[in-house]
């Protein structure tokens, strides 16, 4: 059986998680205690579920500490593969979030500020985010988070390494959930050529400027032996996930086109020990 937990802040984007993946065919449960996880699988099991998708947060209390040790039973029994999924999103993000929406924060009460409960929820879940696929949800629009989620659903219906290349720009914050973070905003900007300005990296336009640029293809050059060089480290160290992300000033030109240019290396040249994928964070806000 496959089976999903959702997990991360509040706020990040759960509920939407969650209702992709029951639209997607699993069977979904929202706030379940982390305790009660192994008695659900063998009732789900039992029932002849074959894929299943749980969200667990601070509203299920200090069982979720319990969580690392409950995945690892579970994925030695053998017969359920069990994949995690951090959403995370920046602190004022989240504030603004809850402001707009006026709803209340599991953990704020009258003696704990909204900036107080976020920070204790990060520090209590942050354990849970090496453990899975993190996706910064910040600057991502419902729609773009519903792709991504998509994306990983269909990605984990196998199992093994996933490689992802994610392009963003700088002016928009670092990514939450990069792993390794490239900056490429020293490379020639077609911004400032106004036929190319309202293109993106993803325009045979832009490509062929940038791919006709030598600092860009030495930069290329070098991302790919660096990565090729050390990927098998990271698969040395039992990680599910790599996430590589690329950036210049506003994710639009140079990081796309780089970013794909990467994905498209190591999707022929390593397809036997990682999956590619590719997102684009500011094409996709």
């Amino acid at each position: 059986m496959q089976l999903l937990l959702i997990t991360g802040l509040s706020g990040s984007g759960k509920s939407v998680a969650l209702h992709v993946l029951e639209d997607a065919g699993y069977y979904c449960v929202d706030n379940l205690p982390a305790t009660l996880l192994p008695q659900l699988v063998m009732q789900l099991k039992a029932e002849g579920h074959d894929r299943a998708a749980v969200a667990m947060d601070m509203r299920g209390g200090a069982s979720l500490a319990a969580l690392p040790k409950l995945l690892r039973d579970i994925e030695a029994e053998g017969s359920v593969t069990p994949r995690l999924i951090f959403l995370d999103a920046s602190d004022q993000v989240l504030i603004q979030r809850y402001s707009e929406t006026r709803r209340r924060h599991p953990l704020a009460d009258e003696d704990t500020t909204l900036a107080e409960a976020i920070a204790c929820e990060r520090q209590a879940v942050e354990v849970l985010a090496g453990l899975g696929h993190r996706i910064d949800t910040s600057y991502l629009r419902p729609n773009a988070l519903r792709t991504f989620i998509k994306e990983f659903a269909a990605i984990e219906s196998g199992s093994g390494f996933t490689l992802l290349f994610e392009s963003f720009g700088f002016k928009h914050g670092l990514p939450l959930d990069a792993d390794i973070v490239f900056d490429v905003r020293c490379l020639p900007n077609p911004h400032y050529d106004p036929q190319l300005r309202p293109l993106t990296g993803h325009d045979p336009m832009v490509a062929a400027f940038l791919h006709g640029q030598p600092e860009v293809m030495k930069m290329a050059e070098d991302m790919r032996r660096f990565i090729a060089d050390w990927l098998p480290a990271y698969l040395r160290d039992n990680r599910a996930y790599l996430t590589v992300a690329i950036g210049c000033t506003g994710g639009q030109h140079r990081s796309v086109f780089l970013a794909e240019w990467l994905a498209k290396h190591f999707t022929a040249n390593f397809a036997n020990s990682a999956r590619v994928l590719v997102r684009h964070r500011a094409l996709a806000q």
